[in-house]
């Protein structure tokens, strides 16, 4: 299916060495089945917590080799956040796309050295952005002469401890020629808590998923965990492993109505 969306899609972060193997290799046989093409996802560490006591990562460079690994054993593209400038020839040397996490998305020389390694970089949407204004985002990277740019929309701010999806910003973002994606999870944050746990409503990411679908958006992120109760970062907000392939199959029916 040509003009189908792609996906980008695992758990939140590398907790162990095993789990992410297991949610790789299941997206891999659901995407295959339904022509969509996958990208692995995972953070090799968890720079933006809410508490100090919240779990970060197994160590930065045994988790890069992970998703390295799971790359290589299944011949897919991969990525992962960076949050430092010398973060991003690092995390290079293991991923094929870089993504520039939300509230980062102004941080010039955080772009500037993404677009340096000549990998794609994805850009995620500042919460407190206005699509329009992103449009500044791909100048800085394009400045590198990188033209290899994604952006990703997330949400905006709505109050002090929710996010709302202005889904205009879909086919404005895509206006600056590059390919838009929806972040089906992060946008159902519900961050700022007063317990230091960021909340979500997980529950309502077949809703925004099919919306963006029927705006024309190019990719889906979803993050997913066998068991997201259990899962050391962000289980609030992530889909069930299990109920990815029923509502991808919804997802492709309604991208096929729309071309």
């Amino acid at each position: 299916m040509h003009h189908n969306f792609f996906l980008i899609a695992g758990p939140c972060v590398i907790e162990d060495e095993t789990t992410p193997f297991k949610i790789a290799g299941e997206l891999v046989g659901i995407c295959k089945d339904l022509e969509i093409s996958f990208i692995f996802k995972a953070s090799f560490k968890k720079a933006n917590r809410t508490s100090n006591t919240s779990f970060t990562g197994i160590g930065d460079f045994l988790a890069l080799e992970i998703i390295k690994a799971i790359g290589d054993q299944y011949g897919i593209q991969t990525t992962t956040d960076i949050h430092l400038d010398e973060e991003a020839a690092l995390a290079a040397r293991y991923v094929d796309i870089l993504q520039i996490p939300a509230f980062l998305c102004r941080q010039t020389s955080l772009l500037e050295a993404a677009g340096d390694t000549q990998k794609i970089v994805n850009i995620k949407k500042g919460q407190f952005l206005s699509p329009e204004a992103m449009r500044h985002a791909v100048e800085k990277v394009k400045n590198t002469g990188n033209h290899q740019i994604w952006l990703t929309e997330r949400g905006t701010t709505f109050g002090y401890t929710d996010l709302v999806v202005d889904y205009r910003g879909i086919p404005i973002m895509q206006s600056f020629g590059v390919p838009v994606i929806m972040d089906c999870t992060h946008a159902l944050q519900q961050p700022n808590q007063a317990s230091g746990v960021t909340g979500g409503r997980p529950d309502l990411i077949p809703t925004i998923a099919k919306a963006a679908v029927a705006v024309g958006v190019d990719g889906l992120f979803i993050e997913t965990h066998p068991s997201p109760k259990d899962a050391k970062s962000d289980g609030a907000n992530m889909l069930p492993l299990y109920k990815m392939r029923s509502l991808l199959e919804k997802l492709v029916k309604i991208r096929a109505a729309i071309i």
